[in-house]
């Protein structure tokens, strides 16, 4: 292992269609901030949502490429295959009628290592969670963070050694086909390792995850978790600046893209906390486009 641990999930990337309806079940349903409205580094003519808790703070960040008209994707092997949010204890029942009550189909997940699970997926079918565990620091009912990731991994060996060897992750139980490793005590810092060999492989389109990101304090241990994972035989990207973070990017054994993302300089640093996710924010480098842009994207209404 590394002398640096990853702390954690920094955020969750998945694929939408309509972005409206994306942005109205994110914010009106779930009850999460629009905390960065932006656009795809990659393709600027497509938008960027970051969605999170109040404060907008790693691990509480799930993000969409909505692209209209995308057709459905596979769920399946090689894929993050459920992103899960903290709820705290005893709201379980709360969720199901307010998911019910906007169209969805929540269902009863039974009880995953002493936590109540409930299943259910988004309006472009991706698969959701939300467990009641004592990690959920919200007052009343509200999402705080994510609570865990799932893989689907045809063979979990690999990944396994890789999240526990070199990760940093410690394995804290199994039940059945599914290994749980965790990078402490705090939120969204379990990863569960769902051996499926069985099962048919994903492939991305509408209601997939593209990626799944990890925390690292600061540009140094960036770095250094470059450097070790490349003498790992790992092929990892460039460090990369999203703006709001740096990133590295390389797949583990299964198939599933893993990104490392720095903590910092964070999404107050183009606007302030006060009104983040209020307006357009675009790259520098796309910032001369943006009257072309603006008349491109979707129309939205903003919650």
């Amino acid at each position: 292992m590394m002398d640096r641990a990853i702390t954690g999930i920094h955020h969750i990337t998945a694929i939408a269609g309509d972005p409206q309806r994306n942005l109205d079940f994110y914010t009106g349903v779930l009850g999460l901030r629009l905390v960065k409205l932006t656009v795809n580094f990659d393709d600027p003519g497509t938008y960027h949502f970051y969605f999170g808790n109040q404060a907008g703070a790693p691990g509480s960040i799930i993000t969409f490429f909505p692209w209209p008209g995308i057709r459905q994707g596979v769920t399946g092997t090689g894929q993050v295959t459920a992103a899960s949010f903290a709820i705290p204890p005893g709201s379980g029942d709360y969720w199901r009628r307010h998911i019910a009550e906007h169209g969805g189909l929540p269902r009863d997940g039974g009880v995953r290592f002493g936590e109540p699970v409930t299943h259910f997926a988004d309006p472009d079918g991706l698969p959701l969670e939300l467990i009641e565990t004592a990690r959920a620091p919200a007052p009343g009912h509200a999402i705080s963070s994510f609570h865990s990731a799932t893989l689907s991994e045809e063979g979990y060996e690999r990944t396994a050694a890789l999240l526990s060897d070199t990760m940093g992750f410690t394995l804290a139980g199994t039940e059945g086909n599914r290994f749980r490793f965790t990078a402490g005590n705090g939120p969204a810092a379990i990863v569960d390792v769902l051996c499926t060999p069985d099962a048919r492989p994903g492939r991305l389109g509408g209601g997939t995850v593209h990626h799944i990101a990890f925390r690292t304090p600061d540009d140094p241990q960036q770095r250094e978790w470059r450097t070790g994972l490349a003498a790992l035989g790992y092929d990892v990207s460039p460090v990369m600046d999203r703006g709001y973070f740096h990133s590295i990017y390389y797949r583990e054994p299964g198939g599933v893209l893993f990104e490392i993302a720095t903590d910092t300089p964070g999404f107050a640093t183009d606007e302030p906390p006060h009104e983040l996710g209020r307006r357009l924010r675009l790259p520098a480098q796309y910032e001369h486009l943006r009257a072309s842009l603006e008349q491109k994207l979707p129309k939205l209404r903003l919650p």
